[in-house]
């Protein structure tokens, strides 16, 4: 009997309620596990928490089973490489945690989660200057030459409106509370980003900033979608800022989890699911995973219809991502460029407009659109006394097996001469590597889809978080809405399977 076997054997038989297997890498938290719980989740992301934190909120019983040892999803962290220096696995900079209706609710603090917000959201050089964008509209405003007045008026049009538009945002295609708001906001957010930079601004430091932002999406700047990226992240610098958590993303999903078990929640680690048919009884099954692994874990459940839409479901460019051990702080020729978390490298809107192009075309970009968080500027926990960590993706084909290294590195010392001087060490991570660490992300793909007009409204199917499956249900990055640690993803399905399974008013956020 396999060392995994044995080991949900003797959790069946609720044998220890609180303990850790070293030897066979299997992990128990939580109470004991007795058989025939009401809910089953299966993934430990920001989703599949959240969606277990819910099903705990309204009284019912549920168990989390996570493949791998540690907990979290896109949202973990660990010594990737030397002792001592803490880099984060995915997610690094998280404004939608702090925006998110749910996470708003939780007591997170008390678990543990604590929030630092550095100086400036987002900094975007250009030569020796850098747009910096800020908590305050007006200060970020002076960094934008003769687009500061219309950036002035855009964003706070868009600040002033966002507690009416944040459950549209947030939330699926549903009626919105606030027509027409939410319309206008739509006819800027369904344009292109390209189209929109053009029309309202004159230079290239305004028209980077946005294009930069645009590019979180993960597709070309000359579609349709790509301006509201653009404005949702962006107003979101204004409104809560882009912090980062203490100690990395490993702290949002430790805290999630305690509050969890603090509910009676349980969760299983280190157990990997590789059939729906293994799972104890349970009333409902919540499956934070995309398309292609829950095709593989009980695809043999639904009609092959809906086996054929899953198939068809489309994964978009993937990402190739680089942490480095540092020396020293990174030495930007803008200066300004150390009073934020993240940095955007990629020059012009033209600039990052061709290299997302290229991507899309198949082809490694050329001069890659970089993005770039330096925690430990705000953060000292994450590597030892005076040294740093940087942590760095651009975006490249689907399953892309080019090295980028060296295109990445190349565009960290066209803005900070020196930067591979500092470097201690480095870990590499390409879009296989990426899909390793977590099974959702096919190919490399960190959205879990391609986030376009076709998958924007009914991801991944028509029917959201449901299947044809009775008791099946989907709540990961892969339904709406979309990537991000928020969770909400994870709240919707559970209310609709509250609602469906176990017969509880809905309420909604």
């Amino acid at each position: 009997m396999s060392a995994h076997i044995r080991c949900l054997a003797g959790f069946l038989e609720n044998r220890a309620a609180f303990r850790i297997h070293s030897d066979s890498g299997c992990r128990y938290m939580g109470k004991g596990f007795s058989p025939g719980v009401d809910v089953i989740v299966i993934g430990s992301g920001p989703n599949g928490l959240a969606a277990a934190i819910e099903i705990a909120r309204s009284g019912q019983s549920v168990i989390v089973f996570e493949a791998e040892q540690t907990l979290g999803g896109g949202a973990r962290s660990a010594e990737l490489t030397l002792p001592g220096f803490r880099h984060d696995i995915c997610s690094a900079i998280h404004p939608f945690a702090v925006a998110s209706p749910f996470f708003r609710k939780l007591p997170l603090s008390e678990f543990g989660l604590e929030w630092i917000e550095p100086p400036a959201a987002l900094a975007h050089p250009f030569g020796d200057g850098a747009a910096i964008v800020r908590r305050s509209i007006s200060e970020t405003a002076k960094t934008l030459g003769p687009d500061g007045d219309a950036y002035h008026s855009l964003m706070t049009s868009l600040t002033r409106d966002w507690p009416r538009l944040e459950s549209t945002i947030m939330g699926p295609l549903r009626w919105p509370r606030h027509p027409f708001t939410v319309a206008s906001f739509g006819l800027k957010a369904l344009r292109s980003a390209s189209s929109v930079a053009n029309r309202l601004f004159r230079g290239e430091p305004a028209r980077g900033l946005l294009g930069g932002i645009a590019a979180h999406g993960m597709i070309p700047l000359d579609r349709p979608l790509t301006a509201g990226t653009a404005l949702a992240l962006g107003v979101l610098a204004h409104v809560v800022g882009w912090p980062l958590p203490r100690g990395g993303a490993q702290a949002i999903s430790n805290a999630l989890a305690a509050y969890l078990q603090s509910l009676g929640g349980q969760i299983v680690s280190g157990r990997r699911i590789r059939s729906v048919d293994e799972l104890p009884p349970a009333r409902a099954i919540l499956c934070d995973l995309s398309p292609k692994p829950l095709l593989r874990i009980a695809g043999h459940r639904f009609p092959a219809s809906y086996r054929r839409k899953l198939e068809r479901y489309r994964y978009g460019s993937a990402v190739f991502k680089l942490d480095w051990a540092l020396n020293a702080p990174i030495s930007w020729k803008a200066a300004a460029c150390s009073e934020a978390a993240t940095v955007h490298l990629g020059g012009a809107m033209a600039e990052i407009a061709l290299s997302e192009q290229q991507v899309w075309q198949g082809r490694p970009p050329e001069n890659p659109f970089v993005l770039l968080a330096q925690p430990t500027l705000f953060d000292a926990s994450r590597a030892p006394r005076g040294k740093h960590i940087a942590w760095a993706y651009c975006h490249v084909p689907n399953g892309s097996t080019y090295d980028m290294t060296e295109r990445i590195e190349d565009q960290i010392e066209r803005y900070a001469p020196g930067f591979r001087k500092l470097i201690l060490a480095r870990s590499v991570m390409p879009p296989r590597e990426v899909e390793r660490h977590n099974a959702n992300y096919v190919g490399g793909d960190i959205a879990s889809g391609v986030v376009d007009w076709r998958q924007f409204f009914t991801r991944p199917t028509h029917m959201l978080y449901s299947t044809p499956a009775e008791g099946i249900y989907i709540c990961s990055a892969a339904t709406p809405p979309g990537v991000g640690v928020h969770g909400m993803c994870g709240y919707f399905a559970a209310r609709r399977a509250l609602r469906r399974e176990l017969r509880q008013r809905s309420e909604n956020l």
